[in-house]
């Protein structure tokens, strides 16, 4: 790799810092549990909603800081749902980055409702260009990559 590109590369996430925090909200609704979602019968916060939260929580942290064609894909997650959240409880997940390396943005990530921690772990982002990423999809669909 060239240093022209990594220096670019890294410019990507030059304004993203370890500590920078972003948070997301949900009251639960029906169509959040896990028979809505088709995650399981009980009728409580479905762990894909929580699992979204998070993500979304993640991106609040760092998406706004990105330069312009750029934006944040989730690679990886390893989180544990500890907690059933009732229909109509409020839910919060918390995202805070822990370290940047090139294009990839490291994360702690929580979850809890008004009564109690619901789950947590870690999660992992790279900052993709756009356009590029575009043309390597519409090369998957055409057949040629």
């Amino acid at each position: 790799m060239t240093n022209e590109k990594q220096i670019a590369m890294t410019d990507t996430t030059s304004a993203i810092k370890a500590g920078m925090t972003g948070t997301a909200e949900l009251i639960v609704g029906e169509e959040h549990t896990a028979p809505r979602v088709g995650s399981g019968k009980i009728r409580v916060l479905a762990t894909p909603v929580m699992i979204n939260l998070i993500e979304a929580a993640a991106l609040k942290a760092a998406e706004h800081l990105l330069p312009p064609g750029h934006q944040s894909l989730g690679t990886l997650l390893n989180v544990k749902h500890i907690a059933a959240t009732p229909v109509g409880m409020k839910i919060k997940a918390t995202a805070t980055v822990t370290k940047v390396e090139g294009r990839n943005i490291y994360f702690d990530v929580s979850a809890e409702d008004e009564k109690e921690t619901i789950g947590g772990g870690t999660h992992e982002r790279v900052v993709v260009n756009v356009e590029r990423f575009d043309k390597r999809v519409q090369r998957k669909i055409s057949g040629e990559g």
